[in-house]
């Protein structure tokens, strides 16, 4: 069964001047303030789409990776997956340069080389987000463990 999730944005005036915000069906979170001064200086209290995919990325990568830990019989107690999205101008325009992703997991007994290479592999094959961007955007993931 396929699920639908939805989303809205709302926009105001040119793109450098104008303001706007993005929304989400669920009403899980507030509408938040989008602005291109955000976007691409200082966020000033507002986010930004690269922000919005860094959030879906991490969230995805953990999930995924911890599904993949416990089917390799190494359970996290926890996981913190921190992911930076780098926005820059390329030639006439601005695109999504890269995603770096940060896991950190406290799992009993781990090998740690076993760790970090079910972050790279299984945590990418079993991501929906991370498929999305292979092949268009750099992704580079960094794993460890917690003492």
């Amino acid at each position: 069964m396929a699920v639908v999730r939805k989303a809205h944005a709302r926009w105001e005036g040119d793109l450098l001047s104008g303001k706007g915000v993005v929304g989400f069906e669920s009403g899980s979170l507030p509408e938040v303030p989008v602005t291109w001064e955000a976007r691409s200086r200082t966020p000033g209290g507002k986010t930004s789409p690269e922000e919005l995919l860094a959030a879906a990325h991490a969230t995805c990568f953990a999930m995924a990776l911890s599904n993949g830990l416990a089917k390799a019989s190494m359970p996290s107690e926890h996981m913190t997956v921190k992911a930076a999205c780098t926005f820059d101008k390329v030639g006439d325009g601005f695109k999504v340069t890269g995603m770096d992703l940060e896991v950190t997991a406290k799992i009993a007994h781990a090998d740690r080389a076993r760790f970090e290479e079910l972050a790279r592999t299984v945590g990418e094959k079993g991501c929906p987000i991370s498929q999305a961007l292979q092949g268009n955007v750099p992704i580079k993931v960094t794993a460890k463990l917690e003492p």
